[in-house]
């Protein structure tokens, strides 16, 4: 049985630590190798993959037993140095099989808070699949810690579907999706569809819904809920299923949680800013005329007139957080003007633009519609 299979040119498969490691932390060779043949698959019928991998921490997990004076941050970073060679190489051995030649790609925050690092990164993967490279994409734990870690790498694959103009975003974990409460309990069904009207489902949800990884089932929640504002499909599918890849893109009929994209596509810069929130580097206080101007049905830049204090340190073109004087949060926006200048401006009647429209997204555009789901 079908469910609708529909055309893709582009995805991104995001592979949890959960589905590709062993209960000791080792590499499970026999599920990598499955899910390599898995998009293979897709790769002979032209669909092209970006493959977004966990796992590196814990492949070099049982390498070693840090000593006594490394704390808990730095030995992940060494176990994160060993186990991603292991895993790249893993990658390569067994997709080099199949006549696919794999690159690694790794990604720190800053390589999404910085326009210009972003659009050298998509020019990077963009010149990879032109030329047949299958990219593989992971967060680079080495020098990743503290505000520099996206909260796990759902959040990456997020903005990787985001950035590559993806038809559809595979998080792959060790459940089927997501359940109306916690999965194998009486009453508890698998949440197949999700698509734009009303409800949250965020009540259904549960910490152990998924097993490892720093975000879990919320992270992936919230990533789907976001990319399905932007036009792009998102499935949440268990990846311990032999050929479960392959059966979603076909339409067939397995257990998976679909997030159904919107009809229109969000295109262009502001698809950049709508996933920068994490990565604001401050913030500026509005008056209430600004605050009902910016969220009224009119579209209105931000004027330096309307601010009323400021919060942290930010350059000119860094991405700002816009709250109102109730503390409430408005939108998101990259600044014409660095924080010393917007303070030091601050009182004057100045019709200069701190935002302007075209890199300005208000906060309901941010979080989309409303979802409503199928049991």
């Amino acid at each position: 049985m079908k469910t609708g299979a529909r055309v893709f040119g582009r995805i991104a498969v995001k592979v949890g630590s959960n589905v590709i490691t062993k209960r000791d932390g080792s590499l499970d060779t026999w599920r990598i190798s499955r899910l390599v043949e898995d998009i293979f698959a897709l790769y002979k019928k032209g669909i092209g993959v970006i493959l977004v991998s966990s796992g590196a921490v814990a492949a070099g997990r049982n390498d070693i037993t840090p000593t006594k004076k490394t704390n808990i941050m730095t030995a992940r970073q060494v176990w994160a140095a060993i186990g991603q060679a292991k895993l790249i190489s893993s990658y390569q051995y067994l997709f080099g099989k199949y006549g696919i030649t794999a690159g690694q790609v790794l990604a720190t925050k800053e390589s999404f808070r910085d326009r210009m690092h972003y659009l050298n990164m998509k020019d990077c993967i963009s010149a990879m699949l032109d030329n047949g490279v299958l990219p593989i994409v992971n967060e680079n734990d080495t020098i990743s810690v503290n505000e520099l870690m996206f909260t796990d790498n759902d959040e990456l694959s997020g903005l990787i579907s985001s950035m590559m103009d993806c038809d559809a975003l595979l998080i792959l974990t060790n459940v089927d999706g997501l359940f109306t409460g916690e999965p194998g309990t009486e009453g508890t069904k698998l949440i197949s569809e999700v698509e734009e009207g009303t409800g949250d489902l965020s009540k259904y949800l549960s910490a152990t819904q998924s097993g490892s990884g720093r975000g879990g089932i919320f992270t992936k929640y919230n990533t789907a809920r976001k990319l399905a504002a932007e036009g792009i499909d998102v499935y949440i599918a268990n990846g311990s299923r032999d050929w479960i890849i392959s059966d979603i893109i076909k339409g067939k009929d397995v257990p998976r949680t679909r997030f159904k994209g919107a009809k229109s596509k969000t295109t262009g810069i502001k698809k950049w800013i709508r996933h920068s929130e994490s990565f604001a580097r401050g913030s500026v206080t509005v008056d209430q005329g600004a605050s009902e101007a910016l969220l009224g049905d009119k579209a209105s830049s931000l004027l330096v007139i309307g601010v009323v204090s400021v919060d942290g340190y930010f350059r000119k073109g860094d991405i700002i957080s816009i709250i109102d004087e109730n503390g409430s949060y408005i939108g998101l926006g990259k600044s014409e003007l660095d924080s010393r200048k917007v303070e030091s401006l601050i009182g004057q009647k100045l019709l200069k633009p701190l935002i302007h429209y075209d890199y300005l997204v208000i906060n309901e555009k941010i979080a989309g519609p409303a979802q409503t789901f199928q049991g």
